[in-house]
């Protein structure tokens, strides 16, 4: 899984153990600690889920789940809302400002983890699918294993999660900055040549011979899978 998750909790106890373990279930995650602070956040990169606590300082999360839903370019972004208020009148109140779920504190991480998993299957198959498949392409990110047609294609862990990143959007161009942040992460010791260097790797490993290349090159922008692979 590499679905993107921001983390929206005040309480460091809180949000280092959902990030730690959503982590360890293989999501990226950001964390924010107040209201104030989400759609900056949202702006720099679109998350796939919005885990939001309702007890905020300043901007509540309520506050943040209306200004969420008032927006066209995020009104379809999932929430799922943590809060302290077990009365069902208050877990209606949450649901009709937009949340698409919550869990009431103290929660377990399993069941965050089973209603995170629940939201993305329903509005981001892709995202949390055990399998991606374009053309004759297979990615299995249980297995860490990739085919086209009936053979293995033998990649590093980093074009593994690279050709993972391009398949979950075809046809979405990202720019060499963005694979950056979001195939290496926090590895200040590469710069952008490193993305040509490993793209042109990644499209020796995946085409052989007269096989199409599914890597589109947008010139002066960066790279997508592209959405016309194996359609022809």
């Amino acid at each position: 899984m590499s679905a993107s998750i921001l983390i929206v909790e005040d309480e460091a106890a809180i949000h280092q153990l959902l990030a730690y373990n959503l982590q360890a279930e293989g999501f990226r995650t950001r964390v924010v600690e107040t209201g104030e602070e989400v759609y900056p956040a949202i702006v720099e990169e679109m998350p796939d889920l919005l885990l939001l606590d309702w007890m905020l300082p300043g901007l509540s999360g309520i506050d943040v789940c209306r200004m969420i839903r008032a927006r066209p370019e995020t009104q379809k972004l999932p929430i799922l809302m943590l809060t302290a208020r077990g009365e069902e009148s208050e877990r209606i109140r949450g649901l009709a400002t937009g949340a698409d779920d919550y869990v009431i504190k103290p929660f377990s991480v399993p069941e965050v983890m089973a209603r995170i998993r629940s939201i993305l299957r329903r509005v981001k198959p892709e995202a949390v699918a055990e399998t991606l498949g374009f053309g004759d392409i297979t990615l299995d990110r249980v297995k860490k294993r990739v085919t086209r047609s009936t053979r293995d294609v033998t990649l590093s862990p980093t074009e593994f999660r690279l050709l993972e990143y391009l398949m979950q959007s075809p046809g979405r161009v990202y720019s060499r900055a963005q694979l950056l942040d979001r195939v290496w992460g926090n590895d200040n010791f590469v710069d952008e040549r490193t993305v040509d260097v490993h793209v042109g790797r990644l499209r020796k490993n995946l085409s052989r011979g007269r096989e199409v290349d599914p890597i589109r090159t947008v010139r002066g922008s960066g790279y997508a899978f592209d959405e016309r692979f194996g359609k022809a």
